[in-house]
C-alpha cells in the first residue's frame, strides 16, 4: 500500500473513531474505566458535614482550628491494547474484514483514553509477539497506531492467546486496563488467562464474522484456514455438515464464556455485520 493510500485511510479511520469518541464515549468511558484511587490533593479548613476522619491533625494543630485533607481521584490510566493480527483478521463475507472492524474500535477507544488524560500501549500479535509500542499520550501516538494497525504485515498467520497473555503480564509491571481483541478461534487459554486478570483490568472483545458462527447452504464449497493454509471442499447442502459446524463454533464460544466468565473478565461478542458501537456502548454499561 502506497503512503499517499495508507495516509487516506488513517484520516478515514481517525474522523469517524475521533467523532465516536468525543460524541458518543466520552462520559462512559470516564465513569466505566476508574483510575488507581484516591490520591491526596490538598488541605482546606474544616466545614460542618465533613467526615472527621478526613481531619489533618498536624495542620490544625499549627493553625488551632480543624482543617481537613481533600483528596481526588488519581484519573491516569494505562490503557493496553493486545491486538490479534493473525491471517483469520483477513477474513470477511459481509460488511468488513475482522481487521478493519477491529482497526476501528482499537482506534475508538484509544482516542476516548486520550481524552481522559490516558496513556495507550499496543501488543500486536500471532502466535508471538509481532509488535510491541510502549504506552504514550496524544494524537499523534494515535494516528502512528492507526497507521500501524492498517499496514502492518505479521511474520506468522497463527494464534495464541495464552502467549501474549502471558508476555503481557511480564511485560507491564503496574497494573493496566488492558482490551485483548481477536475473534478467539484458538486453543484453551485459561490459565494465561487467570494470571493476566489478577494483575491487570482484562476485557475481551470478540470481532468474528457471521460465517465463523454457521455456513450457508450454498452446495460444494472451497473451504481454507486463513492460518495454515490448507484447504478443502466442503458440501454445505448436507445438513450434518452444517450442524456439525454450527456445534463445534457454540461449544468453542461456551469455553471461551466460561473462560472469562470465571475470571471476571468482562466479554462482548461482535460480528462484522453489526454495528461496533452498540457493543462498546454495552461494555461501558456494564462496567459504568
Amino acid at each position: 500500500m502506497q503512503t499517499s493510500e495508507i495516509l487516506k485511510k488513517v484520516r478515514k479511520v481517525e474522523i469517524k473513531t475521533r467523532g465516536l469518541s468525543q460524541n458518543i464515549f466520552a462520559g462512559q468511558y470516564h465513569s466505566a474505566f476508574k483510575g488507581r484511587g484516591m490520591a491526596f490533593s490538598e488541605v482546606r479548613e474544616y466545614q460542618f458535614g465533613d467526615d472527621i476522619r478526613s481531619i489533618d491533625w498536624n495542620v490544625t494543630a499549627r493553625f488551632n482550628r480543624p482543617y481537613v485533607k481533600i483528596f481526588e481521584e488519581e484519573r491516569e490510566l494505562t490503557i493496553m491494547l493486545l491486538i490479534d493480527v493473525s491471517g483469520s483478521g483477513d477474513f470477511g463475507t459481509r460488511g468488513s474484514s475482522k481487521r478493519e472492524m477491529i482497526t476501528e474500535i482499537a482506534a475508538t477507544l484509544a482516542f476516548s483514553a486520550i481524552q481522559n488524560n490516558d496513556k495507550v500501549g499496543v501488543i500486536l500479535f500471532s502466535d508471538r509477539v509481532e509488535k510491541f509500542i510502549v504506552p504514550q499520550k496524544g494524537r499523534k501516538h494515535i494516528l502512528y497506531i492507526i497507521r500501524e494497525l492498517l499496514n502492518f504485515q505479521p511474520q506468522s498467520r497463527r494464534t495464541d492467546v495464552s502467549f501474549v497473555l502471558k508476555y503481557f503480564t511480564n511485560a507491564i509491571k503496574k497494573r493496566s486496563t488492558a482490551f485483548l481483541i481477536s475473534d478467539f478461534i484458538c486453543e484453551d487459554f485459561e490459565k494465561a488467562a487467570m494470571i493476566a486478570s489478577r494483575k491487570h483490568d482484562l476485557i475481551a472483545m470478540q470481532v468474528y464474522d457471521a460465517c465463523d458462527a454457521g455456513l450457508p447452504n450454498v452446495g460444494l464449497m472451497k473451504m481454507e484456514d486463513s492460518e495454515t493454509g490448507q484447504s478443502m471442499y466442503v458440501d454445505t447442502s448436507d445438513k450434518n455438515v452444517r450442524k456439525a459446524y454450527e456445534k463445534y463454533w457454540q461449544n468453542s464460544q461456551e469455553r471461551n464464556r466460561k473462560i472469562f466468565s470465571k475470571n471476571k473478565v468482562d466479554m462482548v461478542s461482535v460480528s462484522t455485520d453489526e454495528d461496533y458501537v452498540k457493543a462498546l456502548i454495552a461494555l461501558f454499561r456494564m462496567r459504568g
